[in-house]
């Protein structure tokens, strides 16, 4: 009797402990207070104006604070605060580090500078509160959207011109479900231990929610009847060159952090006294295996490391050269001022920034804003893509058509 007492007791806690989920709705419930400040100060901001102004101020608001989101998540990382609370949602199965004082006291006594402080696991848990905050903004501007899509739908229909006022409620849709894997990959980046390619996953889909928010934010716009930027062909194809290869490049230096393969080559523009250091790219590519060793358990070689640190300084290269030629040809054909500008200034300061963090040891401030300034040109480049178009074979008759000649044998436009 007593054994089965003990078994059921076992049985009781186990069960208890599988399907506690007291730690997820605290953790909703700091989420839901950190949007209350936003959302109030919209909605106090926005009255009078209309639905579609309402809610590309909520894209635009979403997107900000998902922007700020990023930079704390590299601070995060970069701070060594990634497995600050060992568990999740919560902190040793609180709220907050409050509530966990005791275990992490425990654990930071017995390894001081070890992964778990009580610095590291505010730093964490702070992480967590705005990634659910501008979890439940998204659900907001989901529901918001379909809503107000519905109301335009049954009273309007569409414009006159045949577009819809109203963003269709598909995008900030799968913007929710985005969000939510993004939430998912949070979670096994703590549960599997900094895994790389979890953590580079998990860097990649917030520059990625950054895309989804930018485009959203730039279609209301165009709702509000402002025109999109006619691009010649060669020069679209250059603009979506330069993003697919910025993509790529914030993907190999996601891989560079994560493994921390930064101060491997702290010279410039040389590698350890070389143009073409002894490197591994076998081994520094191995994509699935945890972080420090290759997939067979063996420490990861110091070659690899160099082959991980020297593929993203080369493919910079090419980045840096592509874009110049993008900001250059934009400035000749007058087109995209204000994103050509943010191009320059965003390609300017990923240069500096990742000088200083090879020369100066990987200063923490040049670090941020290395990561910060990647997402920010992402989200530019995707900007400048949704507020031009290809210019048909219409439109370039039509531009030429406005050309009249003058009395004096020039010509005006």
């Amino acid at each position: 009797m007593g054994r089965f007492a003990r078994r059921k007791g076992v049985a009781s806690v186990t069960e208890q402990a599988l399907y506690d989920l007291s730690p997820a709705l605290r953790l909703m419930g700091m989420g839901l207070v950190v949007a209350m400040g936003p959302l109030a100060w919209l909605w106090l901001r926005g009255r009078g104006q209309s639905p579609a102004r309402r809610l590309q101020a909520l894209t635009l608001l979403t997107l900000f604070l998902t922007f700020d989101l990023v930079l704390f998540g590299a601070f995060t990382r970069l701070t060594d605060s990634g497995l600050g609370c060992p568990d999740w949602p919560g902190c040793y199965g609180k709220a907050s580090p409050v509530g966990a004082r005791a275990h992490i006291a425990a654990a930071q006594q017995a390894m001081p500078t070890g992964p778990v402080t009580h610095g590291k696991a505010w730093v964490e848990m702070v992480h967590r509160y705005l990634a659910t905050g501008v979890g439940v903004l998204i659900i907001v501007l989901a529901l918001a959207t379909w809503l107000q899509w519905r109301r335009s739908r049954v009273a309007q229909g569409q414009r006159a011109d045949g577009s819809a006022s109203i963003v269709h409620p598909g995008w900030p849709l799968f913007t929710l479900l985005w969000v939510c894997a993004q939430g998912a990959f949070g979670a096994l980046t703590v549960t599997m231990k900094l895994f790389p390619a979890i953590v580079t996953l998990h860097l990649l889909g917030g520059v990625g929610l950054l895309v989804l928010l930018a485009a959203q934010a730039e279609r209301y716009r165009q709702a509000a009847g402002a025109p999109a930027e006619l691009l010649g062909h060669g020069t679209r194809t250059l603009l979506w060159a330069a993003a697919l290869m910025v993509g790529v490049q914030i993907a190999l230096g996601g891989w560079v952090s994560t493994n921390y393969a930064v101060l491997v080559c702290n010279t410039f523009p040389m590698c350890q006294g070389s143009w073409w250091p002894a490197m591994d790219f076998a081994q520094g590519f191995e994509l699935w295996r945890p972080l420090g060793t290759s997939a067979d358990g063996s420490p990861l070689e110091f070659r690899a490391l160099t082959a991980i640190h020297y593929t993203h300084r080369l493919f910079a290269y090419a980045v840096f050269a592509l874009l110049s030629g993008l900001a250059w040809r934009l400035h000749q054909q007058g087109r995209l001022a204000r994103q050509r500008r943010w191009i320059v200034g965003l390609a300017a300061l990923q240069l500096v920034t990742g000088l200083s963090n090879v020369v100066l040891d990987w200063p923490l401030v040049a670090a941020v804003l290395h990561t910060g300034g990647a997402a920010a040109l992402m989200t530019v480049l995707t900007w400048a893509l949704c507020a031009s178009r290809a210019a048909s074979q219409f439109d370039s008759k039509t531009i030429a058509a406005r050309a009249i000649p003058t009395s004096a044998g020039g010509l005006k436009t």
